[in-house]
């Protein structure tokens, strides 16, 4: 294949993948409008989120697998097709259980082809270091997505309806699709991979009953939150048993064994955690406290992409010559750094914010842009789809744990630490939502805005300290397991495993 036919494949399948990271993030800053137009409850607006990065996380391994048996290529357009039409119902919802429906619908297509994306790329490229390089923009591209959809999102809304969000997926998919029909190199499929749908729908059990779980504890601690959690255990026991009866598992568990591999799943599955956490509650917070537009909260948090993208190219460009550890471990340590400045700095001035941001993007950016590196490159050829369906996992479960765990966290202590003035509806201490919309209805009586947004600000910084501790525990990890991997390994963690 020429080296002009290559980038365009590379184009081709980064276009699926910005599809995938933008349905992540876009409704970020759409979300209160949301709530507005379809009159969705707390619950209903967090599920609506969520419903996207569990369904997908527990499709992914068995997407994988599903693409070594039958062909990555035909996976990539399948999931193109379902996207597509998910899109343009998710668009014209008309009620908010629709939207739920048409966004796990959505991951369903994005776990069919999500997979693909890494596949494809590890077969169009066979030069090493070229790999590397279009590996690494893989990458930084599940980095950018991530960051631009709060900015696409608030540029819709401010000339469009809600459901702009989701058509605009539509025209991607239609040249994504020609663009792989005509581009993607046909690889003999192998029918002796065994697909198992028991096995996913195990994993999906797992994550759902995980989330449920971490949603109801945070609002209300009861017998829901016990049989989530036995739900998820018994799902996650039934599906390692599974795997180690099946003769071609879902998931190989020895893979793990590899240091290199589990310090790349790792470092994925914090850096998605951290991006997830601070685009989801700061593009809420300066939009209900200090009344920011959807576009200019969008604009804010996409501090962390002018970090990330330069850092995602330039870590891919080093592996070869510093090796795993000072990439992937200092990432996560600079990451630190520009959370703690976040933390510090997101009341006071918005200069430090922004500089918090962008060092923040530029840890997970440097850490991302290998993580796909380490994991692609220390399984064999015929893993490959196995290994990129992990990958994929841990980037969603970042994801969706952390909009499960910190939005539900930053709801819990909004509702511990506000003062609902005498005379005025409870349901003020429900959500910052509802005591603004109380406010506007009765006057602010008492000072509840006041007292709401003081509440808000406090689940922040709570969240936010969550967050520092997360990718200060990653950085520990990571650079454990990576110890034996610095500059004097360099060569070989360049080098992908055959």
């Amino acid at each position: 294949m020429s080296a002009n036919r290559r980038w365009a494949m590379l184009v081709t399948v980064g276009a699926g993948l910005l599809l995938i990271t933008l349905d992540n993030s876009i409704l970020y800053t759409a979300l209160p409008t949301l709530v507005e137009e379809l009159g969705a409850s707390s619950s209903e607006s967090l599920w609506i989120i969520n419903a996207y990065p569990v369904v997908m996380a527990g499709l992914l391994l068995g997407a994988g697998t599903l693409g070594d048996r039958i062909g990555h290529r035909k996976m990539f357009l399948i999931g193109l097709v379902v996207f597509g039409l998910a899109s343009v119902l998710a668009a014209f919802s008309p009620n908010p259980e629709v939207l739920i429906g048409a966004r796990a619908a959505l991951a369903v297509g994005a776990a069919t082809m999500m997979p693909a994306t890494l596949a494809l790329i590890r077969v169009t490229f066979e030069v090493e270091r070229e790999r590397n390089i279009a590996v690494a923009i893989w990458g930084s591209l599940a980095l950018v997505g991530s960051a631009l959809g709060p900015i696409i999102s608030g540029l819709l809304l401010q000339s469009f309806w809600w459901g702009s969000v989701f058509l605009i997926n539509v025209p991607v998919v239609v040249l994504a699709f020609v663009a792989t029909l005509v581009l993607a190199p046909h690889v003999d499929p192998d029918p002796s991979k065994k697909w198992d749908l028991v096995s996913s729908v195990y994993a999906l059990i797992t994550l759902v009953g995980l989330v449920i779980a971490i949603k109801e504890v945070a609002k209300d601690p009861s017998v829901i939150v016990l049989v989530a959690l036995a739900a998820s255990a018994l799902g996650g026991v039934l599906f390692v048993r599974r795997q180690r009866r099946l003769p071609y598992p879902l998931l190989e568990f020895s893979i793990f064994r590899n240091p290199a591999f589990s310090a790349g799943v790792l470092a994925a599955g914090f850096a998605m955690f951290a991006i997830a956490g601070v685009q989801l509650i700061t593009t809420q917070r300066f939009q209900l406290v200090e009344g920011f537009t959807p576009l200019e909260a969008g604009f804010l948090v996409a501090a962390v992409a002018l970090g990330s993208l330069p850092m995602a190219l330039v870590g891919g460009a080093l592996l070869w010559r510093v090796g795993l550890l000072p990439i992937i471990a200092g990432g996560l340590a600079l990451s630190v750094v520009g959370a703690i400045v976040v933390t510090l700095s997101f009341d006071s001035s918005m200069v430090l914010l922004t500089v918090g941001l962008v060092v923040l993007g530029a840890g997970v950016g440097a850490a991302m842009s290998v993580a796909s590196s380490a994991i692609i490159g220390n399984v064999p050829a015929s893993r490959a789809g196995m290994a990129s369906s992990v990958e994929e996992v841990s980037y969603e479960f970042g994801s969706l744990t952390a909009v499960a765990l910190l939005g539900s966290l930053v709801t819990a202590v909004y509702t511990a630490a506000i003062t609902v003035p005498a005379g005025v509806s409870k349901a003020a201490s429900e959500s910052l939502d509802n005591a603004l919309a109380i406010a506007r209805e009765n006057g602010d009586t008492g000072g509840l805005v006041a007292n709401a947004n003081e509440a808000f600000d406090t689940g922040y910084l709570v969240v936010m300290v969550v967050v520092v501790a997360v990718l200060a525990a990653g950085t520990a990890v990571t650079g454990w397991l990576l110890r034996d991997h610095g500059p004097k390994n360099a060569a070989a963690d360049a080098a992908v495993s055959h």
